[in-house]
């Protein structure tokens, strides 16, 4: 019951964001187009979904092209690569983002784009963050406890937003993030669902934990 009403919701809210922020969208696509080379959408590596398939998280690009290939084999970025690592997989002051996309990033405007991979199936509005497969490893290793709670939210599908995004968002470490997502997994429902969209707004234009 529970599979099925949700859904629904995601079908409908996805549908209504994307009518509803279409012209922010195409704004967002002009700007990024016109601000640097490179393609509309992030040129990142496929993300963990639903018991571990693979999949393509759509996803405006607010960074220079090949971001992710640059940080992790250009020699010149070794040392940020590091950080990155140390730093739960974000960095606070990332010299790869774009003018354009740290505007759109503060605001989560780079994430609108996955309502599309909510229309297709690969993600619900709601859910635990889609993760990369070697972040996953490497959080692992460096929270060895969390391995439990990996399997708790590898069961269900990651979302657009969740316990962890409007609790913090990227302001909170791996450990604490992956256990607000188990909790989410274990507890969901309808109801908690809907209260997690409705503070989603206040979080998106708050910028606050925004990297």
């Amino acid at each position: 019951m529970y599979d099925s009403s949700k859904r629904v919701l995601d079908l409908c809210v996805a549908i209504l964001a994307l009518i509803f922020f279409f012209p922010v969208i195409v704004i967002a696509a002009i700007a990024i187009k016109l601000d640097s080379k490179g393609p509309l959408f992030a040129d990142t590596p496929a993300r963990v979904g639903k018991n571990g398939k693979p999949f393509r998280m759509f996803k405006f690009r607010s960074m220079i092209e090949n971001a992710h290939e640059v940080l992790t084999h250009d020699p010149k970025y070794k040392r940020l690569f590091e950080e990155y690592k140390k730093g739960n997989y974000k960095l606070k002051n990332d010299p790869r983002i774009t003018h354009v996309g740290k505007f759109i990033r503060k605001y989560s405007i780079d994430e609108l784009p996955q309502f599309l991979n909510v229309l297709y199936g690969d993600m619900s509005v709601v859910g635990p963050r889609a993760y990369y497969p070697d972040e996953l490893v490497e959080q692992q290793k460096k929270y060895p406890t969390t391995k439990k709670a990996v399997h708790v939210v590898m069961s269900v599908k990651p979302g657009i937003t969740g316990v962890w995004q409007v609790s913090g968002r990227s302001a909170i470490n791996f450990d604490k993030r992956i256990e607000l997502d188990a909790h989410y997994a274990l507890r969901r429902s309808i109801v908690f669902d809907i209260l997690i969209i409705a503070k989603t707004p206040f979080a998106m234009l708050s910028g606050k934990g925004a990297m």
